[in-house]
């Protein structure tokens, strides 16, 4: 299968589509405010969004969602979501969670950086298709999910070896929105963060080379490396 891979966003806040030939799978949605990076990276490739077949959310958090209910309206576009984390993306408060260590100059930029990008005007979702561990979708990459409760109940990795990588949304963070570090760790606002390093084992054995975190850079490496370099 012909597949690439397009991140689209920044360290910040990023969505990535997976291009084949058969159409585009959307992992994660960024935020409301990002229509028009989406359609901007869409035809540097020669795509348009009614070339995607579905939008694959890592997790249901309002940083993920963002520009998932634009697309369902506006082009029929179905987004899947663990069903543990249906809820959260339909609109269902979420359980508090601990941002941990801040320091000002970094939360200023990530809080910044969601106003300008339309952090405040999120869009829940208004219809979902679940999807539980052990599922390959039929979509563009054959998505595979794999289960990462930790940093909320539905959290999943997305794993497309297609382009060679593995989705882990927030249960990992190369670049703390709140305090600017780089150190490859859990990432802030988790639910349960103790559970999440021994979900994360279920990746070890994998042979992807690319691990895909919604905030920061890639990691170029297994996830069993990406394991052993968590700081924390």
């Amino acid at each position: 299968m012909n597949a690439e891979l397009i991140r689209i966003g920044d360290d910040i806040v990023a969505m990535h589509a997976v291009v084949a030939d058969e159409g585009i799978t959307l992992i994660d949605a960024g935020l409301p405010g990002d229509r028009r990076i989406l359609q901007q990276a869409l035809a540097a490739v020669g795509r348009r969004p009614e070339d995607i077949r579905g939008v694959v959310l890592t997790h249901g958090d309002s940083d993920h969602i963002g520009i998932a209910e634009w697309l369902r309206t506006e082009y029929d576009v179905p987004t899947y979501v663990h069903e543990a984390d249906a809820g959260r993306a339909q609109g269902e408060k979420a359980p508090g969670a601990s941002g941990g260590a801040m320091k000002l100059g970094p939360a200023l930029q990530f809080f910044a950086a969601a106003l300008r990008r339309g952090g405040l005007r999120t869009k829940h979702l208004g219809a979902v298709r679940t999807m539980r561990d052990g599922d390959v979708l039929d979509l563009p990459g054959a998505p595979e999910i794999i289960g990462l409760p930790g940093h909320s109940p539905g959290s999943v990795a997305i794993r497309i070896p297609a382009v060679d990588a593995i989705f882990v949304g927030d249960a990992l963070t190369t670049r703390h929105v709140l305090n600017g570090s780089t150190d490859v760790q859990l990432g802030p606002f988790s639910d349960a963060p103790e559970q999440t390093p021994e979900s994360l084992e279920r990746l070890s054995a994998l042979p992807e080379r690319t691990i895909v975190v919604g905030h920061g850079p890639m990691f170029h490496g297994t996830a069993a490396e990406m394991i052993a370099a968590r700081t924390r």
